[in-house]
């Protein structure tokens, strides 16, 4: 019995050995990678401008009547890449920005707290300073959709209108039960290298799109593992249910407001009803904005970006109508 014993507790210590070895192996390649990719983000695509002590990175192309800012979604490593395959084909009758916050593409990380009045304050600064004037038409995707939301409440006389890209609403977290242990997961996953693993076909960011050159594409993936895992993207999760409750607190904003809704995020979200997801942005505007149900995935703009071009121009043409 004491030789059955000691021949299990040696496998098993060879084994949690062997994790050991692979583990570090894995994060020492991580490290090698990253020296490696980093010519591949070391100029920015975009201007960087001071805001707060740190530097954000915005783009912008295109030139017209309206301005359509564009806010990326939680985690999303590259907005600025993210939402070209949408922005290329409003670049030509309207202006486009893209403000990568904290933490998000080529901006710096930062230690200011990520409350909804924080990051706008942020993003209005970072606007200012590339001397991009409002009022601007509001283009956010998933959890900055609390930030568009909030930007309407406070200062509606910038927000022409918002063009939402499967966001978060009031009723969201309460009906979905959300938290942010997938949120650590994936941060300790980038930070170890275990997520160098995951083959890049799988995700839904818009690393895999066709409206991306091999080169964007090769950049993308670089800040993946450089930015999916950063400290200031992991206290935005933590800030996201505070943020919420601050705008459900305020009540509905009153500008004109597009929304574009998943059917397939639906089914992920609440698979044992569906219509659930779809109703929220209904119930919290009593039905009063316009909607559309879209078949696809939760990145609207990189799944679906010529019906969402399309609708977006449609909406922007109807503004003051």
């Amino acid at each position: 019995m004491k030789k059955a014993v000691m021949i299990i507790f040696r496998v098993l210590a060879a084994v949690i050995c062997l994790l050991i070895l692979f583990l570090l192996g894995v994060f020492i390649y991580h490290r090698v990678m990253l020296s490696r990719e980093r010519p591949l983000i070391s100029q920015p695509t975009g201007v960087m401008t001071e805001v707060g002590g740190g530097k954000m990175c915005v783009y912008t192309e295109g030139s017209g009547e309206h301005t359509i800012v564009f806010m990326s979604g939680y985690g999303t490593p590259s907005p600025i890449l993210d939402f070209k395959p949408l922005y290329d084909k409003l670049s030509d009758e309207c202006r486009i920005a893209v403000v990568e916050k904290f933490g998000y593409g080529f901006s710096d990380e930062t230690d200011a707290p990520r409350d909804v009045d924080t990051m706008l304050s942020q993003t209005r600064e970072a606007l200012k300073n590339s001397g991009i004037e409002g009022p601007y038409i509001l283009c956010p995707h998933s959890a900055s959709g609390i930030e568009a939301i909030y930007w309407a409440q406070t200062y509606p006389e910038e927000v022409e209108g918002i063009a939402a890209l499967d966001i978060a609403v009031p009723g969201y977290h309460e009906e979905s039960g959300d938290s942010i242990f997938l949120d650590k997961v994936m941060y300790y996953m980038v930070n170890s290298g275990l997520f160098r693993l995951v083959d890049t076909n799988s995700l839904e960011w818009g690393i895999n799109s066709p409206y991306l050159t091999a080169d964007e594409k090769a950049q993308y993936k670089a800040l993946i593992y450089a930015r999916r895992g950063s400290k200031t993207m992991m206290h935005e999760a933590e800030w996201c249910k505070k943020n919420m409750q601050t705008i459900s607190d305020n009540g509905v904003p009153d500008v004109p407001m597009l929304f574009f809704i998943s059917k397939q995020q639906a089914k992920v979200q609440f698979p044992n009803d569906p219509d659930k997801y779809l109703q929220l942005y209904r119930n919290y505007t009593d039905n009063k904005q316009e909607y559309i149900d879209m078949d696809c995935g939760h990145y609207v703009h990189v799944e679906d970006p010529d019906r969402a071009a399309s609708e977006i121009k449609r909406f922007i043409g109807e503004l003051g109508q």
